[in-house]
C-alpha cells in the first residue's frame, strides 16, 4: 500500500520551499499517495508559486479574509484540517518553518494521530517576540513533530538542546534552494516568456547598478519602517547611477512611510510586489540585497549577492558567520554605511559575493524521501 503523504502550506515563502518536495514525492506514485492542502493564508501571492510550480491542490481551504487576525487564521485552520485529515487519514504530514499555518497544521495533524514532519525544523533567535509569531510558530510545531528536517547543523544543534531525540532529527540542505535551481532553469530557458520579467526590462538598465530592497516585517513597522526609509533617500541621493528597486509590500504599515517618503525620487523605483519568476531574476541580477526577509538570506548568497539584513537578530545566523550576510538592522547610518562600502570597495563585494552559502547543494528534498522510505520501512518491519 502506498505511503499517504499530506503536504500542507499556506504563503508564498512555504509553497516555494514545499513546490519541490511536492515534485519529488510525486515521481514515484506507487510509492507514495501524495495530497497537498493550501490554507491560502496568503491568497494571490501563494497562486503565482501555484502556478509557476505547475502545483494543482487537492485541498484549498481558501481561508484568506480582508482583516484577519492571528486568532482567526489559526481557529479557521484547526477547524478546517479537521476534515481534510479525517478524510485522507494521512501516514505523514509535512509542515514547513514558522508561519501561523505552520503552527495551526501542526496541532491539528497531531490530534489526527499522523505523523508530523516539520520541513526546515529548529531555527531559532531565542527571542519570542523576534520575529513576531514565528518564533513562537516554529518552536511550537519543533514540539509536536516527530521528525525534524533540520536544514545546518546549528539548526540540528538548536533542537538538541531542546531535548529533541537526536534520531528524529536529519540534516538535509535547505528546500528553498533546491526550488532556486528548478526556478533559475525554468526562467534562463529560451522559450520562457514572462510580462513582469518584461516590463523590468523596460525601465532598468542592466548595465548599472541595482540594489534590491524587500521589507514587511511586523517588528519593523512604525520608526523602522521610517528609518529604512530615510537611509535609501540617501543612497539613492549618494549614488545617482544606483537604481534602488522596491517591490513594496501590500501592507498599509509598510506602505504607508515608503510612500510618503521615497515618493518621487528618480532613481527609486516602488513597484508592485513580484511573482516568484520575476523576483529571482531580478535578484540574480541585482548587485546588492537590503532585507529583512529569512529566504531572501537563504536564496541571495546562492547568486553570489552580499545581502545585509535589516533586522537586529536572524534565526539563520550561519550565512552571517559565512560572511555572505551582515546584520544591519534599521539603524539608518549603518544601513547607510555598509552599503556604501560595499558600492565602493571592489574586493570588500567580491569576498562577500564569494563566500560559501551554507544553505544546501539543491538536494534537500531527495534526503527527505529517502528518509521517510527508511523510517515507514523500519516502522513496517
Amino acid at each position: 500500500m502506498a505511503i499517504k503523504n499530506l503536504i500542507i502550506f499556506g504563503t508564498r515563502p512555504e509553497a516555494i520551499k514545499m513546490a519541490p518536495l511536492v515534485h519529488e514525492f510525486q515521481k514515484n506514485p506507487d510509492i507514495f499517495n501524495t495530497r497537498v492542502c493550501v490554507t491560502a493564508q496568503h491568497r494571490e501571492m501563494l497562486d503565482q508559486v501555484l502556478e509557476f510550480f505547475e502545483i494543482l491542490p487537492d485541498y484549498d481551504l481558501d481561508l484568506m479574509k480582508p482583516n484577519q487576525t492571528l486568532t482567526g487564521i489559526t481557529a479557521a485552520i484547526l477547524l478546517e484540517l479537521e476534515t481534510v485529515l479525517s478524510d485522507f487519514q494521512p501516514d505523514y504530514v509535512y509542515i514547513h518553518g514558522d508561519t501561523t499555518t505552520t503552527m495551526a497544521s501542526s496541532i491539528a495533524a497531531f490530534y489526527s494521530g499522523a505523523k508530523i514532519c516539520h520541513v526546515e525544523a529548529g531555527l531559532r533567535t531565542f527571542n519570542k517576540y523576534a520575529p513576531f509569531p514565528e518564533e513562537i510558530n516554529r518552536s511550537v510545531a519543533g514540539v509536536i513533530a516527530d521528525i525534524h528536517y533540520a536544514p545546518t547543523q546549528t539548526s540540528k544543534d538548536n533542537l538538541i538542546r531542546e531535548n529533541k531525540p537526536a534520531g528524529s532529527i536529519v540534516i538535509t540542505g535547505n528546500t528553498v534552494i533546491d526550488a532556486l535551481n528548478y526556478s533559475q532553469a525554468k526562467v534562463n530557458s529560451t522559450n520562457y516568456k514572462d510580462p513582469e520579467i518584461e516590463k523590468l526590462g523596460s525601465f532598468l538598465n542592466l548595465e548599472r547598478q541595482i540594489l534590491l530592497v524587500t521589507g514587511h516585517r511586523r517588528e519593523n513597522h512604525g520608526q523602522g519602517f521610517i528609518a529604512i526609509c530615510q537611509a535609501l533617500r540617501r543612497l539613492a541621493g549618494n549614488n545617482p547611477e544606483l537604481q534602488v528597486v522596491y517591490p513594496v509590500h501590500l501592507n498599509p504599515k509598510v506602505q504607508g512611510p515608503v510612500y510618503e517618503y521615497l515618493s518621487g525620487i528618480p532613481n527609486i523605483y516602488l513597484i508592485e510586489p513580484l511573482a516568484y519568476p520575476a523576483f529571482i531574476w531580478l535578484m540574480s541580477r541585482s548587485h546588492i540585497v537590503l532585507t529583512d526577509s529569512g529566504g531572501v538570506q537563504e536564496e541571495a548568497p546562492s547568486l553570489g549577492k552580499p545581502v545585509l539584513v535589516m533586522r537586529e537578530t536572524t534565526e539563520r545566523p550561519e550565512a552571517v558567520k559565512a560572511g555572505t550576510v551582515l546584520l544591519v538592522g534599521t539603524n539608518t547610518d549603518k544601513i547607510v554605511n555598509e552599503t556604501q562600502k560595499l558600492i565602493a570597495d571592489k574586493a570588500l563585494y567580491e569576498s562577500m559575493g564569494r563566500r560559501h552559502n551554507p544553505y544546501g547543494d539543491g538536494m534537500a528534498c531527495g534526503r527527505i524521501v529517502e528518509h521517510i522510505l527508511k523510517v515507514h520501512k523500519d516502522e513496517n518491519t
